[in-house]
This record gives structure tokens, C-alpha cells and sequence, in this order.
């Protein structure tokens, strides 16, 4: 651990040091990124209010590449300069969740092998599929998610294919919560003229000596198109998902629809998305998902509820003062109703960010999340984030 924490530090000061850094071209890339950033929660329970300001000190470089064969590491340490919150893993228990416990790890360290159709890696690294929805890096959290893994790609004019299997997860708790795993990850797509056409099979299994399987098959439609000389985009995604643990078993829907269109330099969006639920008892679940970026930053909804989760959410977003925002508002529901309930609350979330000289960036980030029936247990939510960042 000691010497993880001095490589790191070594490795971000070399990065700063443009001198050093143009010697270092000679043997390969080395970068590193810094983001600080203030979480707050507030929850109408018996929780105190969390307050966390940490530290994402990020390292890492990348050898140039030999007879297509290039190697890649990334150190990571995630320091807590406040730490009045919960952070997932034993600390703190009596403040509401801020999911960044302190750590010091190797994030990936992987060897990539290139031509100009096919690619391959073999070791720690990020693996993300389309949005983020089923397979995802969650950067978002100061400790992003990566993988044990071998992974290839093969691409050629339209098409599109990926296989990889991981026996780790390391997930964004530290080494705390990592898990053993057999999973099995197939994407391919396809380049149409009416947009891009995806297929996939995710077949995970939790390698901890017990019969367990979460089996995923969908496909995936995206797409843009000029209609009355305004840019339309649109999504639809359909799913089928087998859980399956001992003597039970489940089978659940997905289903994703969702258009855009921009108009003087604004984006309106409306969607709709479902994880459907087996009479109640358990749901449509995407645990290798950058679960933030959907259903709500206030993260209410993480792991979906076993009645099942219904999104209505319209979003607006635009430029302003060299920046970037956006406004979001969610309606959920159950799939199932639980006691004659079905009103799983709202939530309201606003997000301004802004870049300088590519190097430096500045961001504001606000959820407000309000409960619905009691019966599901949730409680009204308010989050802020403020944070800068760095990139050398």
C-alpha cells in the first residue's frame, strides 16, 4: 500500500512537469487528473446530514506500442478531507451515503494488443458498452469501476463486435466490496441507414460457491435524422433478463424510448424507461451499470425495487457562458403496485459544468428527490456537488 501511494505521488508530479513529460515521449504517455469535489446530503430520516470533500488523484501511463503490443497503468488515490458521511463501508454509519471511501489502488494495469480491425486486453481495465446502462466505468464516483478481464473488439466498415470475460469486479468501494465473478459480455452492432442496430448477451455469475446467474439478451436502436431541417435523435432498447438464484427463479422486461430534437441551440428530451418486475418479487437488475447517470442522480434508485421501476423524465439542455447545463425531471412508478401503491415519488436535477484551456474544469450539480407512497420506504432527498478538476 505504501509503495502504491509513493508511485502514485511520483507519477503525478512527473506528469505536472512538462520538461520531464516531453523526455518521457520517448518511452510512452503519462497523464494524470485531479478532481476535488464537495457532496452533501440531506434526507428527511433519523441520518445526519453528510458532508464529504475528497481528493481523486489519478496517474497513469501508457508505453508507446511494439509490433501492435502496448502495455497501460493507472494508479488512483481518493483522499477525505471531510469525512462526516457514510462511505459504504463501515464508516460513518450514522450520516446519510457519500460513496467515496479513501483508497490507494491499482486502478488498471492491462497489455493491449492493436491492429487497425481488431484489438484485444488482457489485465485490470474499463470495459463500457454503448450508454452505460448495462455495462459502465462509473466514473462519476471518485473510485471508478474496473474489471479483472480479457477483452476483444473486431470492427470493420459497418460492423461493430466485443467479447470479454472477468473473472473481478472491482467495484467503487475500495477493495472492500469487489467481487469474484464468471461473466460473460457479447455486443455486436451494425450501421444502418436507419441508425445503429445492436444485439447483446450478458451472462453474469457472482463466483462466491453458490448457484447464482443474471442472464441479459436485448437489442438496441439509435439514431439521428434531419426532420423539417432539425436534427431528431431517437432510442429504442428491449430486454429479457433471467435471474436465477438456487430454487428460484425470474424473468423480467426492459424497455427504453426515447427521442430529442434541437432547436436553437436547445435540446428537449422526452423518454420512458422500464425495469420490469415477476409479480413483486424481484426486478430487472443492471449491476455492471453506471447506475448515476440514469433514474435520478439523488440514487434512489440504484438497485431497482423488486415491484419494478417506471421513468417518465424530460430533460432540457444548452450552452451558457462557455459552459454546459441541463435540467431534468423525473415521475417514477412501480411495474407492480405493492398494497394498491405504485407512486415510487419524483425528482428534479440541475447540472452546470464548465472547461478552461482543456485542462481545468468547474462543475455545480443539484437532485432533489421527493418520496412517494410510504409503502416503498423512501424518504425525500436533496444532494449538492461543487467541484474543480485538472488534467495534465
Amino acid at each position: 500500500m505504501k509503495l502504491t501511494r509513493v508511485t502514485l505521488s511520483i507519477l503525478t508530479l512527473i506528469a505536472a512537469n512538462q520538461s520531464f513529460a516531453a523526455v518521457e515521449t520517448e518511452l510512452g504517455t503519462l497523464n494524470a487528473d485531479f478532481r476535488l469535489r464537495y457532496e452533501s446530503v440531506d434526507q428527511d430520516n433519523a441520518l445526519k446530514d453528510a458532508s464529504a470533500l475528497t481528493l481523486r488523484s489519478l496517474g497513469n501511463f501508457k508505453t508507446k506500442t511494439f509490433a501492435g503490443v502496448s502495455a497501460f497503468i493507472e494508479l488512483e488515490n481518493t483522499l477525505a478531507v471531510i469525512d462526516d458521511y457514510n462511505n459504504g463501508i463501515g464508516d460513518g454509519t450514522e450520516y446519510s451515503v457519500v460513496a467515496d471511501p479513501e483508497s490507494t489502488e491499482i486502478d488498471q494495469l492491462y497489455l493491449a494488443y492493436n491492429t487497425e480491425q481488431f484489438s484485444a486486453k488482457l489485465g485490470r481495465q474499463v470495459i463500457t458498452l454503448d450508454n452505460h446502462r448495462f455495462v459502465g466505468h462509473v466514473g462519476w464516483r471518485q473510485d471508478k469501476q474496473t474489471f479483472d478481464a480479457f477483452s476483444a473488439r473486431y470492427e470493420k466498415d459497418a460492423i461493430n463486435a466485443s467479447y470479454a470475460y472477468i473473472n473481478k469486479r472491482n467495484r467503487i468501494f475500495a477493495d472492500e466490496k469487489d467481487l469474484d465473478s464468471k461473466d460473460h459480455l457479447f455486443n455486436a452492432s451494425l450501421k444502418t441507414d436507419f441508425g445503429k442496430l445492436i444485439a447483446y448477451g450478458y451472462l453474469l455469475v457472482v463466483d462466491n460457491n453458490t448457484e447464482n446467474s443474471l442472464d441479459t439478451y436485448g437489442v438496441r436502436l439509435v439514431g439521428k435524422k434531419n426532420v423539417a431541417e432539425l436534427p431528431v435523435s431517437y432510442s429504442a432498447e428491449y430486454a429479457l433478463q433471467s435471474n436465477d438464484s438456487g430454487a428460484n427463479s425470474y424473468d423480467t422486461q426492459y424497455l427504453l424510448l426515447e427521442s430529442g430534437v434541437t432547436y436553437r441551440d436547445i435540446t428537449y428530451k422526452l423518454g420512458y424507461e422500464s425495469l420490469g418486475s415477476d409479480k413483486g418479487e424481484q426486478a430487472f437488475q443492471t449491476p455492471l451499470a453506471t447506475l448515476h447517470k440514469f433514474n435520478g442522480w439523488a440514487d434512489q434508485f440504484l438497485t431497482t425495487p423488486a415491484a419494478g421501476l417506471q421513468d417518465l423524465y424530460a430533460s432540457l439542455s444548452g450552452n451558457a457562458f462557455s459552459g454546459k447545463w441541463s435540467l431534468v425531471y423525473h415521475t417514477y412508478s412501480a411495474d407492480e403496485s405493492l398494497a394498491g401503491d405504485d407512486d415510487l415519488g419524483s425528482e428534479f436535477d440541475v447540472v452546470y459544468s464548465k472547461s478552461f484551456n482543456k485542462q481545468y474544469s468547474l462543475g455545480v450539480k443539484y437532485a432533489a428527490y421527493m418520496a412517494g407512497d410510504e409503502a416503498f420506504a423512501k424518504v425525500d432527498t436533496n444532494k449538492l456537488w461543487v467541484w474543480v478538476g485538472a488534467k495534465f
